[in-house]
């Protein structure tokens, strides 16, 4: 059943028609709507049950993993193992009324379950697609991001990345992580901390998320927040690698060129059109606007005070994925997954909260050309959520198996889903 709640008039809601979504290096930006709270659309979730997500024609889907407690992120291990990172972190205290009102009526939409923090260890070890699953490592604090560097398996908790050892085939931790270095932890009002390895190994970029939608806690809260840093993956040695960054929540290597790329999820409550999350290639030293502006240099007029200088370095994304579909997951593809989706990234929707029609719900997929985005998204897993409003799922991180498969990780019906190309006489799943 679809809920609706509507604050305008009463609480002088976002108004206006909505406007198309806007994809792209271009995106068509309106003008910004203020109100006390934006129109919310929020889906009750619903059990699966016989039916699956969509995929295209030509590939399969199967759940190989259900109730999970929050999985986020996975990795897949050169066994052919998944590792998933189960949790649910954050403790940011509400700062206005409506803040109340909107976490609770935001947190219909997502699972009642408790967070794991723990990486549960999935293996099919008779080949095949049949699963079981073990506890890898248990205790954590609402890990999420993950990387695999000569024989080191790293986890980006909420508070602190962390290093386990790891032999090939291991099934369960040796012993307790050791901390490489503690991560910005207070208040974690945007708590994810995205992870990826550089391609030498040398390297961890970690992505972190502001503490508030613009600057609300002031910005002495905000230090060392809306960033990558840049990890020495032995020392811990750190940096900014790149700033303005609002909510990095996934971070990716691009194959052959070893550039870093990101999801961003953007500002809220300037209108169901403002501002576009986006997909874009992480420059070093390059500031991406927030708080101050948006899609380079769209000031945002709320934030006080400016700081014009900053404004006018800020960087354009290089694609817009549309307002609001809360992208968390991305991967580069391969071969492997057939000639249409060869060349070109994933990227795992959650969906939106504040728009009158939703967006996201969906794992779409971005084409490239000569290393660049390239064209309209193209929708690869659909049918999280039904045209009434029924929601089953909700897709967050996605990994790309290089043996050819997508691994997607939805956080409300608890389940890891595995999407293979068919091959010539497999029948359908």
């Amino acid at each position: 059943m679809l809920t609706v709640v509507t604050f305008s008039g009463m609480l002088a809601a976002c108004g206006g028609e909505t406007q198309p979504l806007q994809y792209g290096a271009a995106p068509e930006l309106p003008p910004p709507e203020r109100g006390f709270l934006p129109d919310m659309v929020i889906a009750k979730p619903a059990e699966w049950g016989e039916q699956l997500p969509t995929v295209p024609d030509g590939y399969t889907i199967s759940a190989i993993a259900t109730g999970l407690k929050i999985p986020r992120q996975t990795l897949v291990l050169p066994n052919g193992d998944i590792l998933v990172a189960e949790g649910k972190g954050g403790s940011a205290p509400s700062l206005k009324p409506k803040d109340v009102i909107a976490g609770y009526i935001k947190a219909q939409g997502n699972s009642p379950v408790q967070g794991g923090d723990r990486l549960t260890l999935l293996r099919d070890a008779q080949g095949d697609g049949v699963y079981e699953s073990t506890v890898f490592a248990d205790n954590l604090n609402a890990p999420y991001g993950l990387a695999l560097v000569d024989g080191n398996l790293y986890v980006a908790n909420q508070d602190a990345l962390v290093r386990f050892d790891y032999q090939p085939g291991q099934t369960k931790a040796s012993g307790p992580p050791e901390t490489v270095t503690a991560l910005p932890s207070e208040i974690n009002h945007h708590w994810t901390k995205a992870l990826a390895a550089s391609a030498d190994g040398e390297y961890l970029y970690v992505g972190i998320g502001s503490n508030s939608n613009i600057t609300e806690r002031g910005m002495t809260a905000e230090a060392d927040r809306a960033m990558v840093w840049r990890v020495n993956a032995r020392s811990g040695e750190h940096k900014p690698y790149a700033t303005g960054l609002r909510n990095p929540t996934a971070l990716t290597i691009q194959p052959d060129t070893g550039q870093l790329w990101s999801v961003v999820n953007e500002r809220d409550e300037i209108g169901p059109n403002l501002v576009p999350d986006y997909l874009t290639a992480v420059q070093e030293g390059g500031f991406y606007g927030w708080p101050y502006s948006y899609w380079g240099q769209n000031v945002d007029e709320r934030v006080r005070p400016q700081d014009p200088d900053k404004v006018a370095s800020a960087i354009k994304p290089d694609y817009s994925l549309g307002a609001h579909v809360a992208a968390l997951g991305v991967d580069f593809s391969n071969e492997a997954m057939g000639a249409q989706f060869a060349d070109g990234v994933f990227v795992g929707e959650h969906g939106s909260w504040n728009r009158p029609e939703p967006s996201g719900y969906k794992v779409v997929f971005v084409p490239f050309s000569d290393g660049r985005p390239a064209g309209p998204p193209v929708d690869f897993v659909s049918g999280f959520r039904d045209s009434d409003g029924t929601t089953r799922g909700r897709p967050v991180g996605v990994t790309v198996d290089p043996a050819g498969a997508l691994i997607v990780a939805d956080d409300l019906s608890n389940t890891i889903w595995r999407i293979t190309p068919l091959t010539a006489g497999q029948p359908p799943a």
